[in-house]
């Protein structure tokens, strides 16, 4: 713990004391670069919780603007930031929450084309990829990239009082990646969004922040590992359970019998 300053000693002291991750897991924590895709209900709570870990490096991807309809649930973004870029607010907010935290944004959507060219070097530099967006083509896109350069993806959803959140590790022989789980799942054209089925913010809230747990164990190593395992919510009942997500072998990204 020498290379730990006195402020940070005192920073993260709750973290240091903790056995499962003491003053070698906050060093890790430290040292990490997380990539968030999306900066809305799920990316907020989660971007203001690895802020406030210590988390050496964060870099958001977002292309939209704060509304007013977002202020519901999106807990980084105030009244006055509404028409501003998500990307811009979040970074300003998580560095007045810890302003050793450098933070990179990209303040567009995440498309296959912007990456085309060095997704390998853009990817190859993260611990761990964080997706908390809104449209399977978007989170189909990262389980690729996920899955190609081998960064460990924690991907979480909601809707109206139910969530959802897996870590995959697809590249390994007994993990699935996401796809095996959705498959080529599409968005229809009609698809329902929470402007017209709703979300309670504070079952977002606990998604993201769920989220955040997930990456910092991702880097840190602390607990069970819960790759391979989808965790699902209910907040009407309340209720809690986790399910096994068996890897497919005919997944076109993952599968043996595509791979082989």
């Amino acid at each position: 713990m020498s290379d730990l300053t006195d402020e940070q000693l005192d920073r993260y002291a709750r973290h240091i004391v903790l056995k499962d991750i003491g003053g070698i897991g906050q060093k890790k924590i430290l040292g990490a670069h997380i990539l968030i895709i999306g900066a809305g209900g799920i990316g907020c709570p989660a971007i203001q919780y690895l802020a406030a870990a210590g988390i050496g490096a964060m870099t958001i991807i977002d292309d939209d603007m704060v509304s007013l309809s977002n202020l519901q649930r999106q807990v980084l973004f105030t009244t006055e930031d509404i028409g501003q870029p998500k990307v811009e607010v979040a970074k300003r907010a998580a560095q007045k929450i810890n302003p050793e935290v450098l933070i990179s944004i990209v303040n567009q959507r995440l498309t296959a084309q912007h990456f085309s060219d060095d997704a390998a070097a853009f990817f190859g530099q993260f611990d761990a990829i964080l997706d908390g967006s809104d449209n399977y083509q978007t989170r189909l896109l990262v389980s690729d990239y996920s899955l190609a350069h081998r960064v460990p993806l924690v991907s979480a959803a909601i809707g109206q009082f139910q969530g959802q959140l897996g870590v995959f590790r697809g590249w390994e022989a007994d993990k699935p990646c996401y796809r095996c789980f959705v498959g080529d799942a599409l968005d229809p054209d009609d698809c329902d969004n929470c402007s017209e089925v709703g979300v309670l913010g504070a079952m977002v809230g606990l998604m993201g922040s769920f989220a955040a747990m997930e990456a910092i164990r991702v880097v840190t190593g602390f607990g069970e590992d819960p790759a391979g395992k989808l965790q699902l919510f209910d907040g009407l009942r309340p209720s809690m359970r986790s399910l096994n997500l068996p890897k497919d072998p005919g997944c076109k990204s993952c599968g043996s019998e595509t791979t082989s």
